[in-house]
């Protein structure tokens, strides 16, 4: 069997929603062995954001919703209330034996339970302990519930995205998706795999901080340092590029068509493919530099041409050009896509262990689709193992592994610690 680039790493997975397990799902992918904690009954949040819903395997709608599946991925699912000393006892047992705790609760909020980085430290110094937030763990927020959208907002990124004021639908808008949940998750993923590098040489674990609005700020790239730069606040520009042209949507003969051309050889030969060489030649078009300066002219020479073909011939034109083309897809026509469907990015992961579990599992819920992880290495391979797990689904299991017996784990379902 391939060993994966974690094999042997064991996380504490105390987070909910979307940032935090999005940083264990990615550790899980690497090949870490992540146990998610989850409230007895109730579990994550994300079970119930729904809809839309998980379909059991007649085809019919439960109520798991499918958020949860997205993040959830290659983990154990054992529920403990924390609230109960009892419960608080295991999850220390189970720190004292991890390499890496992720937990997203307000800043001092396990600190009651005795579940704090300085509580852990003092069972197993080699843990590795991040805690993800919504302002970090200090500053005059830090004690504030955030949210990806209040951080989009917060942080500017929403300011430049959408369309400009006085376009149609113009205003500010959020990102289609969480992002800086997402990125967060990645930044923590990021995090902690150097800090189970650095314990190697220190034999020691650390505190790992993460912010959403440290995040959000950070992600801004060249949007954030052309304003350090200059003092002056970009503004939204709908699909414009605030530093090349052209790269944006142009309406077809049937819908619209992305180019994103982003040097003036492409440019070139974008000219010389729709018949308009004379554009290149033409100094307000001949560099980037003056196409940005010179946009609204540009614009208004190409937009009657790109509407001469459909979207899918203008795809077909470029594409041995070595001009950047290509449509405005729909998740559904995404999946559909031939580049797509070759890369495997869509997979359907078995919830059980065998058709025997499967089929005694109360929800009938034996496989569940996914998107595949993009990270693809020669040697030591993303590991598929098992669908995001039912609500408990490992207790027994995990507990058994603590060296707890069948007598001893009745006795805690009997007083509602797990």
């Amino acid at each position: 069997m391939t060993r994966s680039a974690l094999s042997g790493i064991k996380v504490l997975d105390l987070s909910r929603v979307l940032a935090g397990p999005w940083c264990t799902q990615m550790l899980a992918d690497l090949g870490a062995d992540v146990v998610k904690v989850e409230r007895p009954e109730a579990g994550d949040d994300t079970r119930h954001w729904g809809p839309p819903f998980l379909r059991d395997d007649d085809g019919n709608a439960t109520q798991q919703a499918s958020y949860y599946t997205s993040c959830n991925r290659n983990k154990r699912s054992i529920t403990i209330d924390m609230a109960t000393p009892d419960g608080q006892a295991l999850i220390r047992k189970m720190a004292a034996e991890a390499d890496v705790l992720v937990e997203n609760f307000k800043v001092g909020g396990l600190k009651q339970y005795g579940l704090d980085y300085d509580s852990l430290k003092a069972v197993n110094p080699r843990l590795i302990y991040c805690s993800v937030t919504g302002f970090g763990q200090t500053g005059p927020y830090a004690e504030r519930a955030g949210y990806d959208l209040m951080v989009q907002a917060m942080s500017g990124l929403m300011s430049i995205t959408g369309h400009a004021d006085g376009e149609p639908g113009g205003g500010p808008l959020k990102v289609g998706v969480a992002v800086i949940d997402v990125f967060t998750g990645l930044y923590a993923a990021n995090a902690v795999q150097a800090a189970l590098h650095a314990r190697n040489a220190t034999g020691e674990g650390q505190h790992i901080d993460m912010a959403l609005l440290d995040v959000a700020m950070a992600i801004q790239c060249n949007q954030a340092s052309g304003y350090l730069a200059t003092g002056k606040a970009p503004s939204r520009a709908g699909n414009l590029h605030p530093s090349l042209a052209p790269y944006q949507d142009f309406p077809s003969a049937d819908g619209n068509v992305l180019l994103a051309i982003g040097n003036d050889g492409q440019f070139a030969r974008f000219c010389a493919t729709v018949g308009h060489p004379e554009w290149s030649a033409d100094e307000r078009f001949a560099t980037n530099s003056n196409r940005v300066k010179h946009r609204t002219a540009l614009l208004d020479l190409m937009k009657p041409v790109m509407k001469t073909r459909n979207t899918s011939d203008w795809v077909t034109l470029f594409e041995d050009k070595a001009v950047p083309c290509g449509p405005i897809n729909t998740l559904a026509e995404a999946f559909e896509d031939p580049q797509v469907k070759a890369r495997g990015l869509r997979v359907d992961l078995p919830r059980w262990g065998n058709d025997a579990d499967a089929a005694a599992a109360p929800d009938h819920v034996s496989k569940v689709p996914g998107v595949a992880n993009p990270i693809r290495m020669s040697g030591t391979p993303i590991s598929y193992r098992n669908a995001a797990p039912a609500l408990g689904q490992h207790t027994d299991e995990v507990l058994h592994e603590l060296g707890l017996d069948d007598a001893a784990i009745a006795k805690l379902r009997a007083n509602k610690s797990i």
